[in-house]
């Protein structure tokens, strides 16, 4: 749909099952058990397998705006990096920064496994209510923001489930970088 070159690294929005993809990591827009649950998180438990929620409750959960890393076990992904966005209230609660820790605190993970590719979702968009236009601007400029903090990354995937999600996150995406040939 887009891509943007940003230092060494291309970014991408596309429309797909994230569970699908072949990357280093897809990012799971997860709860704070880290157990499953619905939508994105529910599909990627689904896809990984039972393995993944064995790996998920030695972990002891996650906090709102932090991130963990497990195997990806049957997912074309290596990795899975559990990140738990808030909850939308209104944008009085802290939301924003809060959000903004997920896609920082995946970057970091990311850089510390060296990892080269990864695939987020719209954090937060859907039964957590964030408002996807926030939301999107949030995901790239933080997104872009932490490529600092993992230099190993070349590729970045947003990949939302449906048109409308996409289109917003490749307007955020088309104010940086430079288009990519091809």
């Amino acid at each position: 749909m887009l891509s943007r070159r940003i230092g060494g690294a291309e970014l991408e929005v596309i429309v797909a099952d994230i569970t699908t993809l072949s990357v280093d990591a897809i990012v799971n827009a997860a709860n704070t058990s880290l157990l499953g649950g619905g939508g994105v998180d529910g599909a990627i438990h689904r896809a990984a397998g039972p393995d993944l929620v064995a790996e998920c409750r030695m972990l002891h959960g996650c906090k709102t705006g932090d991130a963990k890393i497990t195997k990806g076990y049957r997912l074309k992904a290596a990795h899975v990096i559990h990140t738990v966005g808030p909850v939308w209230n209104g944008g009085t609660l802290g939301e924003d920064d809060l959000l903004a820790s997920c896609y920082r605190r995946s970057m970091e993970l990311c850089g510390k496994h060296k990892l080269t590719s990864v695939a987020f979702p719209a954090i937060s968009t859907g039964i957590f209510r964030f408002p996807a236009d926030r939301a999107a601007d949030i995901a790239v400029r933080t997104t872009i923001e932490g490529l600092a903090a993992a230099p190993s990354v070349a590729r970045v995937v947003f990949c939302c489930f449906a048109e409308p999600g996409a289109k917003l996150h490749a307007e955020a995406l088309a104010r940086y970088g430079s288009p990519c040939a091809g």
